[in-house]
């Protein structure tokens, strides 16, 4: 059975690393991804910790980034958070997309081991 409060807990970290994409909040990030992190891109490319940390720190080219649809399956000591993303693409136009995030409780601690990212 799902715990509420680590339901809760990866609630508000998967607002805070939509709000830290948004912000360009590298910080954020720095705290809350696994050592072992690898985000894939929608271009099909892959992206260690260092390099994904380095590229958020950059200003967004999007606004208005936020999630709907959130669905948190917590398995023990992992969670798998997926989502629909809307946001408003540089030139003003809607952009959408989907993300599959994995989290894993490490030390007491819930931390981002992996993300997957997709765009329509």
């Amino acid at each position: 059975m799902n715990n509420p409060g680590e339901l809760q807990t990866l609630r508000e970290l998967n607002e805070g690393y939509i709000a830290a994409v948004q912000a360009s909040d590298a910080g954020w990030f720095e705290r809350h991804l696994a050592d072992d992190f690898v985000n894939g891109n929608p271009d099909c490319t892959l992206e260690e910790r260092a390099a994904f940390i380095e590229r958020i720190a950059r200003p967004s080219p999007v606004s208005g980034l936020r999630a709907e649809d959130v669905r948190i399956q917590l398995l023990g000591e992992v969670a798998i958070i997926r989502a629909r993303t809307v946001y408003a693409k540089p030139d003003g136009t809607a952009g959408a997309g989907r993300y599959t995030d994995v989290w894993t409780c490490r030390g007491g601690h819930w931390l981002c081991a992996c993300a997957d990212v997709t765009r329509l």
